[in-house]
């Protein structure tokens, strides 16, 4: 489990088979095989350490339904460790399981602040809610202004200072994932109206 909150900006060193090198410092603090890490938002194994760098593991799917297929020596990625159970809780609860590879609409600027748009595939804009949670490529972020399968949000200085999102552009993909929660309301809701208890059905059993 993870919260969305980067702790660091790391870079792809070696990409070779379904295996990433990747340079990071902060994160490798106390890091141990087989500890979890969320890369671009993609929960991934601690599969062999180095001087200042750590190797994952990807399978061919997580390579195939998140961005992590497209990475090159070089490129930057997000980095969170699992969360401590001893530990402050920020963001929101995030899984590490990709929900889909998104899109950067548009980007405006608005002083030190900005808006993003992006544009999510089916599977991620159906639990998209006014001020709901939503995790691009592993930041914590919340919904504005939800249409159809478009949505904003809002970036502080503080994320785009410690975030790989300042390297975006429009027409980028991003890995989404949806608000845990609201995936679970969402499917709880839909299996009740499978069995026909809809809002009607309530009404006329006095549950409403």
């Amino acid at each position: 489990m993870f919260t969305g909150l980067v702790e660091e900006v790391g870079a792809i060193v070696r990409k070779g088979g379904f295996e990433l090198v990747i340079v990071a410092r902060k994160i490798m603090e106390g890091m141990a095989l087989g500890d979890s890490v969320a890369v671009d938002g993609a929960c991934l194994t601690v599969a062999a350490l180095g001087d200042g760098q750590f190797t994952v593991q990807v399978s061919p799917e997580t390579f195939a339904r998140t961005t992590l297929g497209t990475l090159r020596p070089g490129h930057a990625v997000n980095l969170e460790r699992a969360m401590r159970a001893d530990g402050r809780f920020g963001g929101h609860f995030v899984q590490g399981h990709v929900d889909g590879v998104g899109r950067v609409a548009e980007v405006k600027d608005q002083g030190e602040f900005s808006v993003w748009r992006f544009r999510a595939p089916e599977e991620v804009a159906r639990y998209l809610v006014p001020k709901g949670s939503i995790t691009i490529d592993g930041i914590s972020l919340t919904v504005v202004e939800p249409e159809n399968d478009t949505f904003s949000v809002a970036v502080i200085p503080a994320t785009l200072t410690h975030t790989k999102l300042p390297s975006k552009r429009a027409g980028d993909a991003v890995n989404m994932e949806a608000d845990l929660l609201g995936k679970h309301i969402y499917h709880y809701m839909r299996g009740r109206e499978s069995r026909g208890i809809t809002p009607d059905f309530l009404a006329r059993h006095g549950f409403a």
